[in-house]
């Protein structure tokens, strides 16, 4: 596995270099980290270039901390400074050069100690990104687990809806870890009582079916479970399941992206809003 860090010297920026070296000592992955420099136009102004080659030199400080950071998880990683016009695009771009597994970045500083906020960096790769991103909550940096020891995987129940379920089997037997699927029902737009217990023994049944295909597919996988949660809201349904830092929630697109493309649909967005640990987005099978 390889993973390219998109890295920023803030504490989000530190927040994703802890989650891309859990992720690293979980599965075995060899770790880029990546600062993207501003590109500097010519306007003819005579320090053009020179600001420019300062700011180069002051990506190589900061990007050295992050390396310094790795190597005390026992992570060894490469350091690289790019100049380019948008962050995403170029980070995007490098990773598909380097054939990366995924793409690793912080949220916003702002919001809920151990929640996601989309920054405008994350939120260009949810909307853009060919390359799984992964997700570090705010302040995952403070306290990171040793390991990932459980793959999570929110599982649809409609046919049309995109499921992540083979790329979360893959990622659990991978590494050995036990895989938990989740179905998420809520009582929104349905009109009584009625509606909702229909729906939860469909999601119920889709449920056993998930789980059905997880032991058929990995027979020897040591640990699946399959639960559904249910709630008022998708919220509420959200808040009566545990979380841990060492937990990886798996997610996919919205069926309306485009191919082998990143799109962030309203549910999965609700999700990620809900949920204190590390999230990892699949683009549109």
């Amino acid at each position: 596995m390889h993973l390219t860090v998109g890295y920023l010297a803030t504490p989000a920026g530190d927040d994703g270099v802890a989650l891309a070296g859990v992720l690293a000592k979980s599965f075995g992955a060899q770790v880029d980290v990546v600062l993207v420099v501003r590109e500097e136009l010519p306007d003819g102004h005579p320090g053009r270039a020179e600001y420019q080659t300062l700011l180069i030199e002051r990506g190589e400080e900061w990007i050295s901390r992050a390396i310094d950071e790795l190597t005390a998880m026992g992570v060894c990683a490469s350091s690289t400074v790019l100049v380019g016009e948008s962050f995403a695009e170029t980070l995007i771009s490098f990773a598909e050069k380097k054939r990366s597994d995924v793409i690793v970045v912080g949220g916003s500083r702002y919001g809920i100690l151990g929640g996601h906020v989309i920054g405008s960096v994350a939120g260009a790769l949810l909307h853009a990104s060919p390359i799984p991103v992964a997700l570090a909550p705010r302040g995952y940096s403070e306290d990171p687990p040793e390991t990932i020891t459980q793959v999570t995987t929110a599982v649809p129940t409609r046919p049309r809806d995109d499921n992540p379920l083979p790329f979360a089997l893959e990622l659990a037997s991978t590494a050995g870890l036990p895989l938990r699927m989740l179905s998420l029902v809520s009582a929104e737009n349905l009109a009584d009582a009625d509606s909702v217990r229909e729906v939860r023994q469909m999601q119920v049944a889709a449920a056993e079916e998930n789980l059905a295909v997880a032991a058929r597919a990995l027979p020897g996988t040591p640990e699946i479970e399959s639960l559904v949660a249910d709630g008022v809201t998708l919220e509420s349904a959200l808040r009566k399941l545990s979380w841990r830092d060492s937990d990886l929630l798996v997610v996919g697109s919205s069926r309306f992206a485009a191919p082998r493309r990143i799109f962030l649909g309203s549910t999965a967005a609700r999700i990620l809003a809900g949920v204190a640990a590390p999230i990892l987005v699949i683009p549109h099978s």
